[in-house]
């Protein structure tokens, strides 16, 4: 077995390594592309199971799979590089998904909508409005100023006692729009000073 492969299996799925035992949806596929695609890239190990044993693949459609969700099912286009390696005389692919240049990346659903997905530990999750903000904001490059007013002091005085909090409570908090308080928060985030924390279920900041 390939050292760096096997290194890969020992590790386990991560924010940047994903297993597949088999492709059956590019869509699908697309959505694990552009959370990698959206983060610092990753890598499908493709013909592996859950439980890290060597399932192999069977045709060549794998490989039509990963470069029609890369060029057809993602928007703008995912660069990958597919290679093919033998373990235990299976065929293996590994597909790297690079970090994109042009963030954020959507994903094509099964009913032709795009969606913006980020990589959080070994999922690949629907990104917020504030994140594609964010990550937009990041390839645009441009600087954020901040006007440190009594909203974003009253934010930190509050996360300096409760730890977190929620775009609804900063929100109510100080009686602000959503689309106020997100412009607020992209801000922030973006100038390094408050962190965001995506999960199955919800989505929260903290302090830097």
């Amino acid at each position: 077995m390939q050292p760096h492969i096997l290194k890969m299996l020992i590790k386990g799925e991560d924010e940047i390594l994903d297993f597949k035992q088999t492709i059956s949806s590019a869509s699908k596929i697309a959505k694990t592309m552009v959370a990698f695609a959206n983060h610092k890239g990753g890598t499908l190990l493709v013909g592996i199971r859950d439980n890290k044993t060597v399932a192999g693949i069977r045709t060549e459609d794998e490989k039509y799979m990963l470069d029609l969700a890369a060029t057809f099912f993602c928007k703008p286009e995912v660069k990958i590089a597919i290679e093919e390696w033998e373990i235990d005389g299976k065929l293996v692919l590994e597909c790297s998904v690079f970090e994109g240049m042009d963030k954020p990346y959507y994903a094509k659903d099964e009913d032709g909508d795009w969606w913006a997905y980020i990589r959080v530990k070994d999922k690949s999750l629907l990104a917020s409005k504030i994140v594609v903000d964010v990550l937009r904001r990041q390839t645009l490059k441009t600087g954020t100023q901040i006007n440190y007013s009594s909203k974003e002091k009253a934010l930190f005085e509050y996360l300096a006692i409760n730890n977190k909090i929620t775009l609804k409570q900063f929100s109510k908090m100080l009686n602000l729009s959503r689309q106020r308080a997100s412009k607020i928060l992209v801000n922030l985030i973006s100038t390094g000073l408050i962190r965001n924390h995506t999960t199955e279920k919800m989505e929260f900041y903290t302090l830097s």
